[in-house]
């Protein structure tokens, strides 16, 4: 522990003089903003991956620019700029591996007034959902929500081209992705999870392996949102073409391999103000492009999905929203007729409910927070309390902790059970 310490405090130093360095350099072009961060996430219960003690322990420096192209030419006529994020990384859990990571590197213009575009790495986010997500089919990282990471980290950035058209009727998002990212998810080294192949909790003892779709024009993903306000409410139209960012599908069982299966989803959602507060509405419907008649053991089945959420702020600045999400696998007798003696398999419905609990006191400067997710089809739910206070305008400190729980190893909250973890974030922001 001694020399983790002493790694950290070093790379705090050299944090601080690249900071001063970054804005030298930077002094006479775009303002660099940022933050430098110390992240560590002390483990609660016992479990099978590389470290007994903790599954978070890294420094971070993220630096975010904007340039705006001020000349006579092209780019300056339609309003472009380029926005640039990247976070630089120092992460103990692995032996104080250094990384970086490009969040965003894209370029924003209005070629026409009725057009917007956005070309290169950036985060997308669709749907209307909290934590919940069913026509937002772009990529997360649940590895950082397990261990405690800020929020913004559990969406993944994509290279990606979006364009946006805004005619009278109805506004049109398009966005196309030319390779595949998956999510990020617990493989055993820093997360236990459920491998299906060892029928139980696995850590780094497992051996399964994920394929994903290679790069190829072929497997470029699409996706289509068109929405329009109806009075106060605003009504969005989904499609996605691309493939799941869970890998669900068995590849080859003797191998142990899984792979992400080919998707087509439709969708809907529906949000506006209800009895003071906000409504939301959404469905979705994913259809297995390589197993439709769901009679294939080996791949997925298509989804159903639909959710139902209501927020409400009661002032003080005290808010509450509740969420209700339900799933159905379809075909599911196929499903089962079609499995063999032995087969891990699927339940045909899953409930969960969610909440979300916020006040602020001390003219906002301080935070308390508790986030519940509870499936009463599979016995199993997660609590996430957390707590921030603003010290002052630059630093600011936040504890949580997270409490997955379930009486099932193989469902979605109960193969977490034996990550429960508490975790503490100081962060300087310039």
């Amino acid at each position: 522990m001694d020399k983790i310490k002493v790694r950290a405090i070093f790379a705090i130093f050299v944090s601080g003089v690249f900071f001063f360095i970054a804005q030298s350099v930077w002094a006479a072009t775009p303002k660099v903003h940022g933050f430098a961060e110390v992240a560590y996430g002390l483990k609660v219960s016992d479990d099978n991956t590389k470290r007994d003690n903790f599954n978070l322990f890294e420094q971070r420096l993220q630096l975010k620019t904007k340039y705006f192209f001020e000349d006579e030419g092209f780019l300056a006529q339609k309003n472009s700029s380029i926005n640039f994020k990247g976070d630089f990384t120092v992460d103990e859990y692995f032996g104080g591996k250094t990384d970086f990571e490009l969040r965003e590197f894209n370029l924003s213009l209005t070629p026409y007034p009725f057009m917007d575009a956005k070309l290169g790495r950036q985060v997308l986010t669709w749907g209307t959902g909290d934590y919940l997500f069913i026509n937002d089919m772009f990529p997360k990282d649940y590895e950082s929500f397990y261990i405690g990471r800020e929020d913004e980290y559990l969406k993944k950035p994509s290279d990606a081209v979006k364009v946006s058209f805004y005619p009278a009727p109805v506004n049109v998002n398009f966005v196309m992705l030319p390779y595949f990212t998956p999510n990020t998810i617990a493989t055993g080294d820093r997360l236990s999870f459920f491998d299906s192949f060892q029928g139980g909790i696995a850590g780094v003892d497992s051996d399964r392996h994920i394929i994903s779709p290679p790069f190829q024009l072929s497997n470029a993903e699409y996706a289509l949102r068109l929405y329009r306000g109806i009075g106060s409410n605003e009504a969005a139209f989904y499609y996605f073409r691309g493939f799941d960012k869970m890998p669900g599908s068995y590849k080859d069982e003797a191998a142990r391999q899984l792979y992400h299966e080919r998707l087509d989803v439709y969708g809907a959602s529906l949000q506006g103000p209800l009895c003071s507060g906000i409504g939301n509405l959404e469905f979705g419907y994913s259809n297995s492009r390589e197993d439709s008649a769901g009679s294939d053991r080996l791949i997925e089945n298509s989804m159903l999905k639909t959710m139902a959420g209501y927020t409400k702020d009661f002032g003080n600045d005290f808010k509450v929203g509740f969420q209700y999400l339900y799933e159905q696998r379809l075909d599911y007798g196929n499903y089962i007729n079609n499995l063999l003696p032995g087969d891990f398999f699927r339940d045909e419905f899953h409930h969960v409910a969610a909440s979300r609990i916020t006040k602020f006191y001390k003219n906002q400067t301080v935070m308390m927070s508790l986030f519940t997710f509870y499936s009463p089809s599979d016995r199993d739910g997660y609590i996430r309390p957390l707590a921030g206070y603003d010290i002052t305008d630059q630093w600011k400190v936040a504890f949580g902790a997270n409490l997955p729980w379930g009486e099932d190893g193989s469902t979605e909250f109960g193969q977490m059970k034996k990550n429960k973890n508490v975790f503490v974030r100081f962060r300087y922001s310039f």
